[in-house]
Order: structure tokens, then sequence, then C-alpha cells
């Protein structure tokens, strides 16, 4: 059972059980793919998905037996950029630290790109034509909010 807010967490006394079975208490749970934690904060999501971003990454510079930038540019698209975008409405990060672990999974799979170790992040971006994964999130946060204003999609 997920039990959510401060008020709920500082009662250590509060049980819930079905049927005599208590159930037990845990931090955080995974919900339609999203890592909801107790204190409603999308840092354990975060920092699964960076993680699990990192594997693909990693994955693509070892198994890709071409080593084209564009082919592995588009690979990355493809399998990875997915992963920190997956309903990032619901769990877009504010704080410096979250915003600059996810923009990480970008950054280190540009520097691995051949011609490109040298290169500032901005300068990989440009000359491969990609926006910030930040960019691309507050992109999806203001069509999400033109869709709501203008009653696109019922909340």
């Amino acid at each position: 059972m997920l039990c959510v807010g401060k008020k709920v967490l500082d009662d250590s006394t509060l049980q819930f059980s079905i049927d005599g079975s208590i159930l037990p208490v845990i931090n955080s749970c995974v919900d339609l793919g999203i890592t909801v934690s107790n204190d409603m904060s999308p840092r354990s999501h975060i920092n699964n998905m960076v993680a699990k971003a990192h594997k693909r990454t990693n994955a693509i510079h070892r198994c890709f037996s071409s080593k084209d930038v564009n082919t592995l540019v588009r690979a990355f698209i493809v399998y990875v950029r997915h992963i920190v975008e997956y309903n990032s409405s619901l769990w877009s990060p504010h704080f410096k630290s979250d915003i600059e672990s996810i923009e990480s999974v970008q950054r280190k799979f540009t520097k691995r790109l051949r011609g490109f170790s040298q290169l500032t992040y901005q300068d990989c971006l440009k000359r491969l034509s990609l926006p910030t994964l930040e960019q691309r999130r507050l992109l999806r946060d203001l069509i999400l909010c033109y869709k709501i204003v203008f009653g696109l999609i019922n909340v």
C-alpha cells in the first residue's frame, strides 16, 4: 500500500488490511510506467528512467557495427528518446539536478559519436539538428496546455 502525504507518513500506527491480512506499506510503486513515490517527487522515476536510457545508449554504441553518425542518431531517436519522454507532462522535473541528469543521456550519447568528442554539447546538437531534451519536454507541455485550453482533450 502506498500512503501519500507527510501527515500519513508521520502516523506509524496506521495500518490497513483486507480480510484480516495487513497490507505492507511501500515507498513507491509503478503505475502505467511511471514510478510514483510517497512524497510525489519525480526523482525516483527520473533515476530509473535515466539508468534505463544510459543502458540503451551503451547498447547502441556496442551493437551497431556501422559507426555512421546519422544511423546512430536515428537509433537513439527510435530506441532511447521515447524512454526519457514517456508521459513527461506528469513527471516533468523542476530541480536543476534532475534536468541535468535527464540531459546527460543525450549529452553522453552525442559525445561518443565519431568526430563529436571535442565539441560542446550545444555544438553537437546544432550539427545534428537536435533540440535538447528539456526543449522537447517544454514543447510537449505547451501542446498539452493548448489542447486543454481549447477543449481538444477531456481532463
